[in-house]
């Protein structure tokens, strides 16, 4: 006896079903760029990457409303995490900001607070975690 259902791979069966979100990620170490790459594509999810907050500052001036989600690491070259997050914050960006960080003062951590930033997690950002940070920040997908 056929099935008329198509045939799909045991681990596609446990991939959650959501909207592909459009992610901008700014973090100067390539490796990490990567790295990012296949954790969000992995769940269909869409990202591009810049090594710096300026080059991403310049990217969203151009286009604001394409991306759903910023995330920015804090320590980079010609423009840090918080100054990136400080001009987005004069954008008519409508999405949501994660913070990622190795290290952070109580001091900058409540300025990311103060600018409104959704989340400032601790790095190592594990694939779960991050994962979950989504699902909270996009319960509708």
């Amino acid at each position: 006896m056929t099935s008329s259902a198509p045939f799909v791979p045991a681990a596609a069966s446990f991939r959650p079903k959501t909207r592909p979100l459009r992610i901008l990620y700014a973090e100067d170490v390539r490796e990490l760029r990567e790295l990012m790459g296949h954790v969000v594509g992995a769940d269909g999810h869409m990202l591009e990457t810049c090594s710096n907050g300026l080059l991403a500052c310049t990217h969203l001036r151009l286009v604001p409303f394409t991306y759903d989600l910023v995330i920015t690491d804090h320590h980079m070259p010609v423009m840090n995490g918080l100054e990136l997050v400080e001009e987005i914050r004069r954008l008519p960006y409508p999405g949501r900001i994660i913070v990622f960080s190795s290290e952070l003062s109580e001091s900058v951590h409540e300025e990311y607070l103060a600018l409104g930033v959704d989340r400032v997690l601790a790095k190592p950002v594990r694939p779960q975690e991050l994962r979950a940070v989504i699902a909270e920040l996009f319960p509708t997908l």
